[in-house]
């Protein structure tokens, strides 16, 4: 697979019927491949290892309700409460992060109301600050702390 703009980590990877599978540590299954999924893997990795995310607390392809639309949001993580507070939205690496991904996932918070939103590509990472109160929003340089 590509390389992307964090860590390099490793992967259990494996083969069945001529396509490639890689184990995800949030699931504890084995899912295809797809560039956006080797995004979403390594970003994951990211945020446990090196931003120290309890793997606990991170939910991959939660399922919601959006006017009485299913949606699933790629990666959500809770705080220690329980309330979400951070959605991370993974593009394939040919996927230019343009307004429609911020669309996408600023849709996704209407119904989770979370207090930071991530959209990266694996070469692209940005994340923004929202402030619900006052509806505006600032991005960030770096991608926030676990917030306990």
């Amino acid at each position: 697979m590509e390389r992307l703009n964090l860590p390099t980590y490793s992967f259990n990877i494996k083969f069945k019927e001529q396509r490639k599978y890689i184990f995800d540590f949030i699931r504890k299954k084995y899912v295809l491949l797809t560039p956006e999924e080797w995004v979403r893997q390594n970003f994951l990795k990211y945020l446990v290892e090196e931003k120290k995310y309890p793997a606990s607390l991170i939910a991959v392809e939660k399922e919601f309700k959006l006017n009485r639309l299913s949606k699933r949001s790629d990666v959500v993580v809770y705080n220690s409460s329980g309330h979400p507070f951070l959605i991370v939205e993974c593009k394939a690496i040919s996927v230019k992060i343009d307004q429609k991904a911020f669309d996408q996932i600023a849709r996704y918070n209407m119904k989770l109301q979370v207090e930071f939103l991530v959209v990266t590509n694996g070469l692209e990472h940005y994340c923004c600050k929202i402030d619900l109160e006052n509806q505006t929003y600032y991005f960030l340089k770096d991608f926030p702390e676990f917030i306990r």
